[in-house]
C-alpha cells in the first residue's frame, strides 16, 4: 500500500527535516499503522507499507499530517516563517484528513 501526497500550493516551507505523520485505524477501530516519515519542505511525501495481517477486514481509515506542527491555517498566511518573532504554533478549525481503505482477504 502507498500513502503520497504532490507539494502544497502554498508554500508551507515545512523545512529539510521535516516529517508526516501516518495512521491507519480499522474497521474495529485498531490502530494498525502509526509511524512518521519523511516529507519534504513543500508537503510531499510518499510512503509504502505492508497492511498488517491483524488488519480487520471492512472499512479502514488513512490519516497523514504534518507532524509535531501545525497542519491547518485557516488565516492564509504562513505562521511558520515568520521573521524574527516566537511564534506559538496551535492547530486551527479544519477538517481533519482522512481517506477511507476497504481491507478484504
Amino acid at each position: 500500500m502507498t500513502v503520497q501526497a504532490q507539494d502544497a500550493g502554498c508554500s508551507p516551507r515545512y523545512g529539510a527535516n521535516a516529517r508526516i505523520q501516518i495512521g491507519v485505524t480499522d474497521s474495529s477501530g485498531a490502530k494498525v499503522i502509526n509511524t512518521t516519515s519523511a516529507m519534504n519542505d513543500g508537503g510531499a511525501f510518499t510512503y509504502t507499507f505492508v497492511v498488517p495481517a491483524r488488519t480487520a477486514k471492512g472499512q479502514a481509515t488513512v490519516t497523514a499530517v504534518p507532524y509535531n506542527i501545525d497542519w491547518c491555517d485557516d488565516t492564509g498566511r504562513n505562521n511558520r516563517v515568520a521573521v524574527g518573532a516566537v511564534v506559538l504554533l496551535q492547530r486551527a478549525s479544519c477538517v481533519f484528513p482522512v481517506k477511507p481503505l476497504t481491507i478484504s482477504r
